[in-house]
């Protein structure tokens, strides 16, 4: 079984300080006057801070350059925050029911300037903002700062590895359990049980696409009893550690007749070009070209009809995209899948896809488990 690496350090207030020294620094090249940090992953990554729950009351933190982070906070969330604050060497600031945050915000910003938004501020808290500093502008954090999360230090390549491998040993043992007979929702639950007891504290997706379903790239699990003869695609990951897992193997139940085995091996052939192709310099478009390629050479590109990746960190879907137009250069550090597939609908569907990170002279895969395609009972 895939050894799964110990319990991580946890990140200091060192480590948040300079994450929050680095974005503010990146938003004024890029010419803003300063960030607005919503709950969602960009504030977990840049403090820690995670509310309990989803509120309508204004949370953000302020970054810019030359002051001091400040995180607004309602009163309520304030116990919560400071912990926080503490741990992540910011200054706190909240606010009662029935004041004005936008009011007390302000003061913290450049009347008019542009500044970047988280992009799943509420659309009610940016609209606050504008009615308080009618001459502000704002821009999305994806759109201004794209790289913001995308390249991983030692630590967090140290968790995304660790996450990688508590997916392969899921993969690993799923192959034992028995897929005919059973529904799709079973072997799903079988899918998260296994990440759980892997050391994952949040299961994201579990898809299982029997038959025909594996033909739909969105298509989770249902209540169709997988078939004796059925190809099943299973795309599984989550949380551990506070960072992602996200991989994807095609599996066949029994033996596969000769289409299926040669549209498994152009797929496979497909991931192993894009994951040749990953080295620094390189542009994100690069990888979805060289996958592409090789399944257009083999006459199903019309039956690709996604992207060939995404990246991963805090979250399992993340800036960058590897996808024609994008021509962000890969850096060492950066971590995305590679995930390629072929969909041939009302019959079946093949994807395999492992999370790559760039080094220095090219790139390394965060997955080990075998490619080729396994057969289940």
């Amino acid at each position: 079984m895939t050894g799964i690496p110990g319990i991580p350090e946890p990140f200091t207030a060192d480590d948040y300080r300079a994450r929050m020294e680095r974005a503010a620094a990146s938003a004024a090249d890029a010419g803003l006057a300063g960030l607005l940090v919503a709950p969602g992953p960009d504030l977990v990554w840049l403090t820690g801070y995670q509310p309990t729950a989803a509120t309508e009351r204004l949370t953000v933190l302020v970054l810019a350059a030359g002051q001091d982070p400040v995180l607004v906070v309602p009163t309520l969330e304030a116990g919560d925050a400071e912990r926080a604050a503490g741990a992540s060497a910011l200054s706190l600031r909240d606010w009662t029911d029935g004041k004005d945050p936008y009011a007390l915000t302000a003061p913290l910003l450049d009347v008019d300037g542009r500044f970047g938004i988280s992009d799943n501020a509420w659309a009610m808290h940016l609209i606050g903002f504008q009615q308080e500093l009618p001459d502000t502008s704002y821009v999305s954090l994806t759109e201004a700062l794209p790289m913001l999360r995308a390249v991983k230090d030692a630590a967090e390549l140290e968790r995304l590895a660790a996450a990688g491998a508590a997916a392969d040993a899921t993969y690993e043992e799923i192959q034992k359990v028995r897929f005919a007979g059973r529904k799709e929702t079973d072997v799903a639950a079988d899918l998260a049980d296994l990440l759980r007891h892997f050391g994952h504290s949040q299961v994201d997706f579990t898809v299982v696409g029997s038959g025909p379903n594996g033909a739909k790239p969105h298509h989770e699990a249902g209540d169709r009893v997988i078939e004796r003869g059925d190809m099943v695609v299973l795309d599984f990951g989550g949380l551990m550690h506070g960072y992602g897992s996200d991989t994807s193997r095609t599996v066949h139940v029994g033996e596969p007749d000769a289409e299926e085995q040669r549209v498994h091996d152009v797929v496979r052939e497909a991931q192993a070009a894009g994951c040749a192709a990953v080295r620094p310099g390189a542009a994100c478009q690069d990888i979805d070209r060289a996958a592409r390629a090789v399944i257009t050479e083999f006459g199903y590109g019309e039956r690709f009809i996604h992207r060939t990746g995404h990246g991963i960190g805090v979250t399992t879907h993340e800036p960058p995209y590897m996808i024609e137009g994008e021509e962000l250069p890969l850096v060492p550090g950066m971590c995305f899948s590679v995930e390629p597939g072929i969909y041939l609908p009302g019959r079946f569907g093949v994807r395999i896809e492992d999370i790559v990170t760039v080094t220095e002279d090219g790139g390394r895969r965060l997955n080990a488990t075998a490619r080729e395609l396994a057969i289940v009972d």
